[in-house]
């Protein structure tokens, strides 16, 4: 064999251990890498599944604190029942009356609010239109009473919209009867 040839054949088999050794260490990287990631993966699901369960326990806990706080109310509604009926019902009709009003505040702590909306211009989210009448007094679209009020909480969501008649002036006035029985 050459000198030559043998030199080829001496820097071949270097340039091979070089891309074998750089191959090996590819490999190496590679599999670091992929633990890293599956140890990642797993931390994000130890971490969704903890963030769930956090969440569980705030929703449990503000529910039994809602409900701690709805028993008095209960308390006095199961009182009024037990009130001796020769007692006058304006007394009745007065404690039913602070009841509600202890659980109107207790749903306004909640963020629950009701709204007058007797005037306002109907709006289809917040209003449930029951019927129609006609006002010349008031602007079309008004609400003009209310059945059943609305719930909502503090930051705009319907709970319940309110259940309302509204003012058509497209409806055309009654008929009058003058005194001619016309």
């Amino acid at each position: 064999m050459s000198e030559k040839s043998e030199e080829a054949c001496g820097l071949a088999g270097d340039s091979t251990r070089a891309v074998v050794a750089y191959v090996k260490s590819l490999k190496e990287d590679l599999a670091s890498a992929q633990d890293k990631f599956l140890r990642l993966a797993a931390d994000f699901d130890n971490f969704k599944k903890r963030s769930a369960q956090e969440g569980d326990r705030r929703a449990t806990a503000q529910k039994s604190g809602f409900m701690r706080e709805l028993l008095p109310v209960i308390d006095n509604l199961e009182r009024a029942l037990t009130v001796d009926p020769s007692a006058s019902p304006d007394q009745l009709r007065t404690g039913v009356h602070m009841t509600l009003q202890q659980l109107h505040q207790l749903l306004r702590r909640h963020g629950v609010e009701t709204e007058d909306t007797v005037g306002q211009t109907f709006d289809p989210y917040r209003h449930e239109a029951l019927r129609v009448r006609r006002d010349a007094s008031m602007p079309d679209d008004a609400v003009l009473e209310v059945y059943q009020p609305g719930y909502y909480y503090r930051g705009g969501e319907v709970l319940r919209p309110a259940t309302v008649v509204i003012n058509d002036l497209s409806e055309p006035e009654p008929a009058r009867r003058d005194g001619n029985g016309g």
